[in-house]
């Protein structure tokens, strides 16, 4: 046992002493294990070793840690780049802009998803009643994808009223539909421009490409007999409605705001940071840039 710590000499860096013992402990655990499931022998083997392991670790480790000197080679690198060099302006010292500076409450982007939800189920019952003489294939064809018993059921099953089909449906879309509209609640305030319209085409196309992409993992029947020139109006139903719906709630101030100048917050003097492109520069910036 080290029971007085060496002291570092000139030249030299005090490192960890390399030791064995962690591995032995780990080999000896392994055996132990191992022998459970094969021979006793084995097992005691591995209690010997992990009882070593330990042992020889604690040692080495109290009432000091056991060190080495190593010795250390001072060298100056010379570090060239080719990388050339341009002036650049000087960073203005006003409040840096942090957006977005307001969004929506969680509340907002539940009502969009229930109302979303809702709306979704238009377009699939007409494709169900057009195509298959039934609203409830397309609420079966939904919960099919929890079922697996019901992998080899004829159009006319699906067709048809079932309890659990309908709770089971109720479940998946009901889920989805308020993570959607959460999700819905947070995105809005990035677009600056047509958020709804925005987020009714171009957020429901990019969720069709997903589940296009991995439906076929998810859910075999669900892919096979889903229709996707039906699947995508709904989805682009529901964009357009949850957008609409989150869109009209009042939104609430960050904590990117409340970290703006006070002057800023109060609408008494604008950003320093935010200038129109055209706009002319101040003299003070023109005289520091040069």
């Amino acid at each position: 046992m080290h029971t007085e710590a060496t002291k570092p000499q000139a030249g030299t860096l005090q490192m960890p002493a390399p030791t064995v013992w962690p591995m032995v402990l780990a080999l000896g655990l392994t055996l132990l294990l191992a022998g459970i499931v094969t021979y006793a022998p084995v097992s005691v083997l591995g209690l010997v070793l992990a009882a070593s392991g330990a042992v020889g670790w604690f040692r080495q480790m109290f009432p000091r840690e056991a060190h080495i000197a190593v010795k250390v080679q001072t060298e100056e690198i010379a570090i060239a780049s080719t990388r050339v060099l341009r002036p650049q302006t000087p960073a203005s010292p006003g409040h840096r802009r942090i957006l977005p500076t307001n969004t929506f409450t969680l509340m907002a982007g539940v009502r969009g998803g229930i109302a979303g939800g809702i709306a979704m189920t238009v377009p699939a019952g007409i494709y169900s009643l057009v195509k298959y003489h039934s609203f409830w294939y397309a609420t079966n064809l939904l919960a099919a994808g929890g079922f697996t018993s019901w992998a080899g059921k004829s159009n006319a099953f699906l067709g048809q009223f079932h309890w659990s089909g309908a709770l089971a449906a109720l479940a998946i879309h009901g889920t989805i539909s308020l993570l959607v509209g959460l999700l819905y609640g947070a995105i809005l305030p990035m677009f600056p421009r047509w958020p709804v319209l925005t987020a009714g085409v171009l957020v429901p196309l990019f969720f069709t490409a997903i589940t296009y992409s991995v439906l076929g993992v998810v859910s075999p029947l669900l892919n096979q007999r889903i229709d996707w020139w039906w699947f995508v109006p709904s989805q682009i139903m529901f964009g357009l409605v949850c957008g609409y719906v989150v869109n009209l709630h009042e939104r609430v101030r960050t904590p990117q705001f409340r970290s703006l100048p006070f002057a800023v917050r109060a609408g008494l003097h604008a950003d320093r940071n935010v200038r129109p492109d055209n706009a002319p520069q101040p003299e003070d910036d023109r005289e520091g840039s040069n």
